[in-house]
């Protein structure tokens, strides 16, 4: 299942909104957006020259570096650009190694990079699987469409990206370079810093192919690192912005509008801004322990699960319980073939207790978080025959104690009762439900749970002496 922190290191208009509140209720303190007037722009009376380490000089960038299609990016905003890295660098106590390439895009070039670069690896049968898949857990409804929703989502949520795999910096350009873009220049510098102290790529094992292997770690470091950029953000914004910055950004959130992102599926709404909103929690939660310094320390002891980052007092000493669930092809015979196998984690089962497609199987947000939070870790697997139309889910969770598999346990039945219809089999240690095209059970024995999606119960059944068996 691809989850959103694959696609690419960003920063959304929303997630800003998540962490300071909204105009209404911020004073001094407000969030980012676009711009009336060119007024704010300091007056350009000279070019700076500098050539520190990360410092790009204030001339248009030079064509052999700069990324394209770009536009040219104007002396006067250079200049800023300069002034707000050499800030972020005081700020964050990081040191740039050398320059990157920077640019402005253009609304029209973001929408072909997302097309070109950020799902050009994405083919139409990955985004079929994981339609499939998430249908199965609940999230969406059949025939989602998710490759164009992708193309639509990252076009309109986009203000700027740090491409740490060609090491390219973009800030998309509203009607010029004021607060939205000064504020979301601050955000990406600091992805700069971090990949050229850290190495994102090698040093995190952040790519791909290791996201592809384990979700639920790639989850964990994306929000580490997005946790990390929001934080100097707001320090940024605090202390460095101007007047004019702070009611461009009012201005900007009375006025902004996200029809792709509100008319998203619930779970994705979540979903998309957790590195962000969760990220800066637990980054924040460092910070006041130790300062920059405990912020740096975990780079070099990553975080591992999303249940860290929802709970940073259980970083780093709480990791993930080994959870190993054979090969069930064997089981399945002819036909079906594996999609997935990876990690839920606390997060996505908490998701898909509260933020379920259905909204009767909507559980109360306090209600999901609490019956998620005993989470000690978990395997899932997905299996779909092409043929039938038919699809496999098995989830195999331990959980801290037995107390927190009963709480999940009682969730869940309150999920699926509303999800499948009334529970067929009536025991508290083995729940049932068959409906239309299917059937759900989940059994509980200590502090494990076992959740088997299968087409009828012949099949879950042999499913379930099969792990039960290993």
């Amino acid at each position: 299942m691809r989850r959103f922190h694959l696609l690419i290191i960003l920063v959304l208009f929303i997630s800003l909104a998540c962490t300071i509140g909204t105009p209404a209720a911020a004073t001094t303190q407000p969030p980012r957006p676009q711009p009336p007037s060119p007024t704010s722009l300091p007056p350009a009376t000279e070019t700076p020259t500098s050539t520190e380490p990360g410092i790009t000089p204030a001339p248009t960038e030079d064509p052999q570096t700069s990324p394209a299609p770009t536009q040219a990016i104007p002396p006067e905003v250079a200049m800023q650009m300069n002034a707000i890295q050499q800030q972020v660098i005081d700020l964050r106590g990081l040191q740039p190694a050398g320059a990157v390439p920077r640019a402005l895009l253009s609304p029209e070039d973001l929408r072909q990079r997302v097309i070109n670069d950020f799902l050009a690896d994405y083919t139409p049968d990955e985004a079929a699987d994981d339609t499939i898949e998430l249908v199965a857990l609940g999230l969406l409804e059949p025939g989602f469409d998710m490759n164009s929703f992708y193309i639509e989502l990252l076009s309109e949520q986009v203000a700027g990206y740090y491409d740490h795999e060609v090491s390219e910096m973009y800030v998309v350009q509203g009607e010029g370079f004021f607060g939205p873009e000064r504020l979301t220049y601050a955000h990406e510098f600091t992805h700069v810093l971090q990949d050229q102290t850290y190495d994102i790529d090698e040093g995190l094992n952040f790519t791909d192919e290791t996201c592809d292997a384990d979700s639920e770690r790639c989850a964990a470091i994306q929000s580490l690192i997005e946790g990390d950029a929001t934080l100097v953000e707001l320090n940024w914004f605090y202390e460095f912005s101007t007047a004019d910055d702070q009611q461009q950004i009012m201005d900007f959130y009375a006025t902004y509008e996200s029809p792709t992102y509100d008319s998203a599926p619930p779970f994705m709404q979540k979903d998309f801004v957790f590195p962000y909103d969760q990220g800066y929690t637990f980054v924040q939660a460092l910070f006041d322990e130790g300062g920059w310094e405990a912020v740096d320390a975990a780079y070099a002891d990553l975080p591992v699960s999303t249940e860290q980052i929802l709970h940073p007092e259980r970083y780093p000493s709480d990791t993930p319980i080994p959870v190993e669930i054979l090969d069930l092809l064997p089981v399945l015979g002819d036909g079906w073939r594996e999609l997935d196998r990876n990690v839920m984690g606390e997060w996505y089962t908490y998701l898909i207790l509260g933020y379920s497609i259905e909204p009767a199987a909507q559980l109360e947000d306090t209600l999901a978080a609490e019956a998620a939070a005993g989470w000690g870790g978990d395997t899932y697997l997905v299996y779909y025959n092409d043929a039938t139309d038919q699809t496999v889910l098995v989830m195999r969770t331990l959980w801290e104690s037995t107390t927190d598999a009963n709480q999940f346990a009682d969730a869940f039945g309150d999920y699926a009762q509303a999800r499948f219809g009334v529970d067929t089999q009536g025991s508290t240690d083995h729940m049932t439900w068959t409906f239309s095209g299917g059937y759900n059970e989940l059994g509980k024995s200590g502090a494990e749970t076992l959740w088997i999606l299968a087409p009828d119960a012949a099949t879950a059944q042999l499913i379930r002496q099969a792990v039960q068996g290993q």
